[in-house]
Order: structure tokens, then C-alpha cells, then sequence
């Protein structure tokens, strides 16, 4: 049975499902018609750690994917976060994915990757025992840490810290841990702190914490020192005492993107983003970091460009 489209008499957003799933169809060569036997469109989301926010946020936002764009099929991928994430997605062997703005590289005259937004700020976290002896920086000299898993954001940012704090090299005992082998090493001794930089809360900090005494250390001095030395994406944000009920400190943030491979096409990339913003409420109840999303700081995805297909519906809600 072949199936027909038309975009007459349609809602705005049936509309645009409609316009996406013509889109596919004529790309596998069908015309206007599409065959129910046909392969669905595969979108692929490129994420984290499973206890971390990436995570979180690419599992619900597949859902919605699944639920309401006709012909696709939204999967995630976990990866070690960031830096694989830009190498998949600019690879294709990913559609979509989260990053770092610090990870991102924007030397190229023709970007493989674009933004659809800006989604939230990954803050740096330092986590230590709360009786162990780290209560600064400068206290990681000579001990066991890790910088997370690599490929990830946290092990870039992380790095450039130690290197600005001149406690890079084998100044500082590092391991090459994710979060969850983080967590577990720290628990059990086998590392003296570890590094995670993620969306407020993370998941595996917060149940580090409830269950046992933890530290975060505060970073807010190498923020400044950071920006002097790499880019100026970097910014100092807080983590109050009710996020993971410890003392409140200052730390190290970056933005963090939703990116997208550049040479989707813009109607299927429009309903990406239409989605993204019109069910962020749906989105903070998979994780609080979702709901900080606004149409007006979406769009600031400096030094990344918007794919046109974003930039298309940004302009369509513009008042």
C-alpha cells in the first residue's frame, strides 16, 4: 500500500510533519508517495554517561521524536560524552548529539556539525570525600584523579584547568575514569577526587552524596584564568547547597549544545527544534537542565552556527 501526503487542511503542526515526511520520501526517490514497507528515518542521538544528563535528556527527547514525527525512528547512543559526540555527529554515524561549546571545533569553512540550540551550562565539578585532604586546586598535587572518560568534555575542560593551574602532566596522578567508574572508584578509595562536568543535578554526584559525605570544590578563582587561556565561553556559576544539600560553591560553566549533522535537511531539522522548545516541559521532568531552555537563549550557539533548518523556525516565532 502506497501512502499519499497532502498538506492541505492541515494544522500548523501536522503540517510540518506532513512537509518533513515529504521530504523523506522524495530523498528515497518516491515522489509524493511513500510504501508502508519503506525503512523509517533514523535519527541517532549521540549522549553521555547513563547517570548523566546528556543521557537524561537525549532518552526523553527520542521519545518525543518517535511519538509525533511520522516515519522516524530516534534511538540514543551512549558515549563518553562530548568530544566523541562532535566526531559521530560530524562522521554520520550519528544525527544529533550534545557537546560542550569548548569542545567544538570551528576552524573549518564548511562545518560538518551545526547547532539546532543552546540547551543548558555544564558546570565543572571537583568531588572528593568531605574528610579527605582536597579542599582546593592546588591540593590535587601528587594524587590519585580522574579527569573523565576520554573523549569526553569533562576530560577537555578539565585538562586545560590543571594545565592554567600548572598542575598538569604527571603533576597530578590522572585516570581516564566516566562518571559511574568515578563514583565507584572514589567510594571505594582506589582515586583521591574525580572531575564531571554536567548539568545541575547530576545524577551520579547526587547519589554519591546521599550516600556518603562528599565534598564539591570550589573553582570560581579559574574561571577568568580559563577564559585569559582558551576561549571566553567560560563562565562561573553556582551550585547552591540545595542541589546536592552540601556547601554551596563556585565553579567553572560552559554551554552546552544540542548539535546536528549540517547536511540534514532543514525541514526534518525545523521539527527537530520545533519539538525541542514546544516540549520543554516534557523534557525538564526527564531532567530540571531541560527546562532552562527559552527560544531566546537557543540561539546563542557562538562560535557554532545555527542550521538554517533551526534558524528557520527561530525566525517563525520571533514576536
Amino acid at each position: 500500500m502506497s501512502r499519499c501526503w497532502s498538506m492541505r487542511g492541515r494544522r500548523p503542526a501536522a503540517a510540518g510533519a506532513a512537509l518533513l515526511m515529504l521530504l523523506v520520501v522524495a530523498a528515497g526517490g518516491l515522489g509524493g508517495c511513500r510504501d508502508d514497507t519503506d525503512e523509517p528515518v533514523r535519527i541517532r542521538i549521540a549522549t553521555g554517561s547513563p547517570t548523566a544528563v546528556y543521557h537524561a535528556f537525549g532518552q526523553s527527547l527520542a521519545t518525543i521524536l518517535n511519538r509525533e514525527l511520522p516515519g522516524v525512528r530516534a534511538s540514543v547512543v551512549v558515549t563518553a560524552a562530548s568530544a566523541e559526540n562532535v566526531r559521530l555527529v560530524g562522521s554520520g554515524a550519528a544525527e544529533l548529539g550534545f557537546t560542550q561549546a569548548d569542545v567544538l571545533d570551528t576552524g573549518s569553512a564548511t562545518p560538518k556539525v551545526l547547532a539546532v540550540a543552546r540547551v543548558y551550562d555544564d558546570l565543572l565539578h571537583l568531588v572528593t570525600a568531605a574528610g579527605g585532604p582536597v579542599r582546593s586546586l592546588a591540593d590535587l598535587r601528587g594524587r590519585r584523579v580522574s579527569v573523565g572518560a576520554a573523549g569526553s568534555g569533562t576530560e577537555i575542560t578539565a585538562t586545560r584547568l590543571l594545565e592554567v593551574a600548572r598542575l598538569g602532566g604527571e603533576r597530578v596522578r590522572q585516570q581516564h575514569l566516566g562518571l559511574d567508574a568515578s563514583v565507584a572508584a572514589l567510594r571505594d578509595g582506589r582515586i583521591d577526587a574525580f572531575f564531571f562536568s554536567g548539568g545541575l543535578p547530576v545524577r551520579g554526584v547526587e547519589e554519591l552524596a546521599d550516600a556518603s559525605a562528599t565534598r564539591i570544590v570550589d573553582l570560581g578563582e579559574w574561571t577568568e584564568p580559563l577564559r585569559r587561556s582558551y576561549r571566553e565561553v567560560y563562565v562561573s556559576r553556582d551550585i547552591p547547597r540545595s542541589v546536592y544539600g552540601m556547601d554551596p560553591v563556585t565553579t567553572v560553566a560552559n554551554p552546552n549544545y544540542l548539535i546536528v549533522r549540517a547536511d540534514l535537511p532543514e525541514s526534518l531539522v525545523r521539527e527537530v527544534t520545533r519539538l525541542l522548545m514546544d516540549r520543554r516541559a516534557e523534557l525538564a521532568a526527564a531532567h530540571p537542565a531541560a527546562g532552562r531552555m527559552s527560544p531566546r537563549s537557543a540561539i546563542a550557539t557562538t562560535p557554532l552556527p545555527l542550521h538554517p533548518g533551526a534558524a528557520g523556525w527561530y525566525r517563525s516565532v520571533k514576536p
